[in-house]
């Protein structure tokens, strides 16, 4: 592999209807896996157990379904990522390609039941090509027989929400326009490419809530993050929620803005995955930066809501708490992971809890009614910035729950590689960049980024063992190094061929433009020592790491006359938990889904995969079989082995 193709692996690290009683964990009371995170409050976890820790040696492939979907004439084939988590409902499994194609499956067997193409326009540069699947609604005032009384709906790229029958596929037409709402109205719509949808909506009652992913950094005045509901049966608005508060602008001060930076800024948009709590009536929000993520001078301020865990009510989406967890994001530290819905045990007592894990390595927990933290938080003094016209804050709030990365400074005692000049290059490199620890503001000479920007902790999210107390997620571990270019210098180093393997950002609007990619040596590995990628376990009775171990080896992304070592990878996807004392997960860049002992940590299996399975998987019983599904199509962004594979692994049939 080039230099320039393991830079590239690395560079994406530039990257229903009733009420659930009040105390109780969302998880269903049957074998289905009905949301993509298995249940609404996203637990990821299955009451499953034929699957376990003494037999799990023994899976194989029980069925393969390819999709077809491989990018043939698709303007960003190079970015497709298969993310998918399918879900199971109505008895199919239903999920999405990458271009939005919405598939039924049998869930015993992998035939195709029926598939739906919106034909999204192939040729337009999206900023994203991936979708991480479906929502499914029951319609309870129509016969279980009639058209569109069961719905699958997906959100797209070319921004439309779309309503299809769970039984044929077909568009259900009493919903928008012959099935269709058009998402780009009403958000000051800038680039259609660059406004999308790339998370299956939440389902609460009869309303579909959905959130946008917007391309970062092209400037200030981006498209509006708006979350929105909709009627289920007729795609009429029925609220939205902005979270730059421009309606309120006799209390801007008070909520980290100005008149002027909030009617000009954009996104701080929510692309990840919602929680809903239906007894609650409260559906939770994770969301990212303000526009542009690395320089916050057009925006002063803590720039509230951005960045934040907010409960709204889901019937009005009126504002019922928030928690800002980063404080005028200068890291593009966007809350990625799905919130967590849980009861933890606390000194005697179960709380309805809601934890958000966030790219910093770090886990916040809250009262789900009231935003009050379980562990308590402490706003402690961050480095402060040094470009001029940025005012950093001063502060930023760290949990009393243990961290899943190191936060220190990356130092030049702390250069790692295979070679004495590797090292030499690396060593070199730390000491060039500004680098002061976690929150280090970017700045003109380049700052390393530890974690990078894309985690910690990322969509992925967590999955968590009731039983046990114990909150598993998969971690990235890799710096970044991030430099602002100023305005009149910034087409000149773009176009120098310097940096052949950096992202450039021109962050229109604003005095610099923006330069970045992984801190790697010469020889294209990172600059810090392994692990960069690892599966933790976090036990909340006693607040500790119950274990933390490698997730990932160099198979598939080194020559094949190269052994492959298991030092941990960057990864893109999720843990699952079951009753069987498992964990399991894909993710990593090699080709694998792996099984872990919830207990120990111990890697007890794993499965080769046809393609790189940046997904969650997710677990099922039919016909009194366990089934584990995963997606197998790679990841644009990792570079990881490419594909249209959907596999199921189960125990050998008697």
């Amino acid at each position: 592999m080039s230099h320039a193709r393991r830079i590239a692996l690395l560079a994406l690290l530039a990257l229903p209807t009733l009420a659930a009683p009040p105390h109780r964990q969302l998880v269903d009371d049957d074998a289905d896996w009905r949301f993509y995170g298995g249940d609404a409050g996203g637990s990821r976890y299955a009451d499953l157990k034929q699957i376990d820790r003494r037999n799990v040696d023994q899976l194989q492939i029980a069925w393969t379904y390819r999709s077809g979907e491989l990018g043939a004439g698709f303007a960003r084939a190079d970015k497709l990522s298969f993310e998918a988590t399918p879900i199971l409902a109505n008895g199919s499994l239903y999920l999405s390609t990458p271009t939005n194609i919405v598939i039924a499956l049998d869930p015993a067997t992998g035939r195709e039941r029926w598939r739906y193409d919106p034909k999204i326009p192939r040729d337009l540069h999206y900023s994203e090509a991936t979708s991480r699947g479906v929502s499914w609604w029951v319609d309870t005032q129509l016969e279980s027989t009639a058209p569109c009384a069961t719905r699958i709906f997906i959100g797209t790229l070319d921004a439309r929400l779309i309503a299809v029958d769970g039984a044929s596929g077909r568009p259900c037409a009493g919903f928008g326009v012959d099935g269709v709402v058009d998402l780009g109205a009403g958000v000051r719509l800038v680039e259609r490419g660059d406004y999308l949808v790339t998370s299956p909506p939440a389902i609460y009652r009869d309303l579909v809530i959905t959130g946008s992913a917007i391309g970062d950094n092209r400037g200030v005045e981006l498209e509006r993050g708006v979350v929105r509901a909709f009627d289920a049966r007729t795609g009429a608005l029925r609220w939205s929620w902005d979270p730059i508060p421009i309606a309120e602008a006799n209390d801007l001060a008070t909520r980290g803005w100005t008149a002027s930076a909030a009617q000009r800024t954009g996104a701080a948009n929510a692309w990840s995955i919602f929680s809903v709590d239906a007894g609650r009536d409260l559906v939770f929000i994770p969301t990212g930066s303000a526009s542009p993520d690395f320089f916050g001078g057009e925006r002063a301020g803590d720039n509230r809501y951005a960045n934040s865990l907010v409960a709204l009510r889901a019937s009005t989406g009126q504002l019922v708490w928030h928690r800002q967890l980063v404080h005028h994001d200068l890291w593009d530290y966007d809350l990625a992971a799905q919130p967590l819905l849980v009861d933890i045990e606390r000194e005697g007592k179960s709380i309805a809890a809601v934890i958000q894990a966030t790219k910093t390595g770090m886990l916040f927990v809250f009262d789900r009614e009231t935003g009050e933290p379980v562990f308590e938080i402490v706003e402690r003094a961050v480095p402060a910035s040094d470009v001029p016209g940025e005012a950093a804050s001063p502060t930023q709030p760290f949990p009393a729950t243990p961290a899943l990365v190191s936060h220190a400074a990356v130092t030049p005692q702390d250069a790692w590689g295979l070679t004495f000049y590797d090292r030499g290059r690396c060593r070199e490199l730390i000491e060039n960049h500004r680098s002061e620890g976690i929150f280090t503001p970017p700045s003109l000479r380049g700052t390393i980024m530890s974690p990078g920007y894309a985690g910690g902790v990322n969509w992925g999210s967590l999955a968590f063992d009731s039983e046990r107390q114990l909150v598993l997620a998969a971690v990235i571990n890799v710096p970044m190094v991030v430099t602002l270019v100023p305005r009149d210098d910034f087409d000149t180093a773009r176009k120098s061929g310097q940096w052949p393997d950096s992202e450039f950002a021109r962050q229109a609007g604003t005095a610099y433009g923006m330069r970045r990619e992984a801190l790697m040596s010469p020889l294209g590995l990172p600059c810090t020592p392994p692990p960069w990628g690892t599966l933790a376990a976090v036990d909340l009775r006693r607040n500790t790491i119950r274990w933390q171990v490698m997730l990932g080896s160099t198979r598939d992304k080194t020559p094949w006359f190269v052994p492959s070592a298991t030092l941990g990878m960057p990864n893109m996807g999720g843990p699952i938990a079951t009753a069987g004392g498992l964990a399991f997960i894909g993710a990593a860049t090699d080709n694998y889904l792996r099984a872990f002992d919830l207990e120990t940590g111990q890697e007890l299996w794993k499965g080769r995969l046809p393609a790189g399975g940046q997904a969650t998987p997710m677990t099922y019983e039919m016909n009194g079989r366990q089934f584990v599904v995963i997606a197998a199509g790679g990841h644009g962004g990792l570079d990881t082995t490419r594909g249209d594979y959907v596999v199921a692994f189960a125990l050998p049939q008697k």
